[in-house]
């Protein structure tokens, strides 16, 4: 984990630097002895190596650095101000679409070309090739506009989260739905499902314990990625709905510049991934007994 994030801290640093321009060019050009001393006081005047030796050290102490654009902010607060609301955003519509995608899978593999998997696979296609924001737009136009249900925009109650959330499950429930019914009609064919029938054992228990579990890894394999996908945010949803989120932040620092802005943004979202991808795999061996950690290479 430690070698994965220092080779993409390594990466991202050198790549940055390879972006025309500097973070005090402006449309309204600033006077080159002021641009001088800016990049003096923040060490951008010094050779590409040396500059990277400054930045690990202060990074080994936990210093993201401060905003070159936003006036005496740290990006360490910025990312503590902006990731709440991101992480609640996408925490709600993870939850909400791997529920509805375990379900929709499910039934769609026990229910094979009846009208319920007709209805989980129409839904799967709707949430991939349909873009989150227009999803948004639309939520936002009938529920919000039209129906008044829920509010528009903002932030600060429950109730503005719940659009948001909607929005962004459709993704996710749509690719946890398709893998859940492909891996369940794999499962449904061994032999050891044959097995548990002839033992007599319960439907609930032969679906419950053999099936499910067995089907389960697949979804799990991409659980990492996708939540690290959405919690760390999604920059259109959040700006439709007018959330204060870590997504503007990371995606403004690219059009500023803002080298130790798209670093830290970087860094803390490949953190996030590469934490979550170890869980994952921690978690095979908690649902599958048959995979654990073995000594000696065995």
């Amino acid at each position: 984990m430690i070698i994965t994030l220092w080779v993409i801290v390594t990466l991202t640093f050198f790549l940055m630097h390879m972006i025309p321009g500097d973070p005090f060019t402006s449309e309204k050009r600033v006077p080159e002895q002021i641009r001088q001393n800016m990049l003096a006081k923040y060490h951008l005047d010094k050779p590409l190596i040396v500059q990277y030796g400054y930045y690990l050290k202060n990074l080994l102490h936990g210093d993201l650095g401060i905003s070159l654009k936003y006036l005496n902010r740290t990006v360490n607060e910025i990312i503590a101000n902006g990731f709440p609301a991101s992480f609640q955003i996408g925490m709600q519509s993870i939850i909400l679409g791997v529920f509805l995608g375990l379900i929709l899978g499910i039934v769609a593999a026990l229910n094979r070309n009846g009208f319920w998997d007709y209805v989980s696979m129409i839904l799967a296609i709707i949430g991939r090739s349909v873009p989150n924001f227009i999803i948004a737009t639309l939520l936002q136009y009938w529920i919000a506009s039209k129906l008044r249900w829920l509010p528009v925009s903002g932030w600060g109650t429950f109730a503005h989260t719940i659009l948001p959330s909607i929005a962004l499950s459709f993704a996710s429930l749509s690719i946890i739905s398709r893998l859940m019914r492909a891996s369940m009609l794999d499962v449904i064919g061994q032999d050891y499902i044959k097995t548990a029938k002839s033992k007599g054992l319960s439907s609930f228990e032969i679906i419950w314990r053999h099936m499910i579990r067995n089907a389960i890894l697949p979804v799990i394999t991409v659980l990492g990625p996708l939540i690290a996908g959405i919690v760390t945010g999604t920059f259109v949803v959040e700006r439709i709905f007018g959330i204060p989120g870590l997504g503007k932040y990371f995606v403004q620092s690219i059009y500023n510049n803002d080298y130790t802005m798209i670093l830290g943004t970087t860094i803390f979202y490949s953190a996030i991934l590469v934490f979550l991808v170890f869980l994952v795999d921690i978690t095979y061996g908690l649902i599958d007994p048959r995979i654990r950690l073995a000594k000696g290479g065995k």
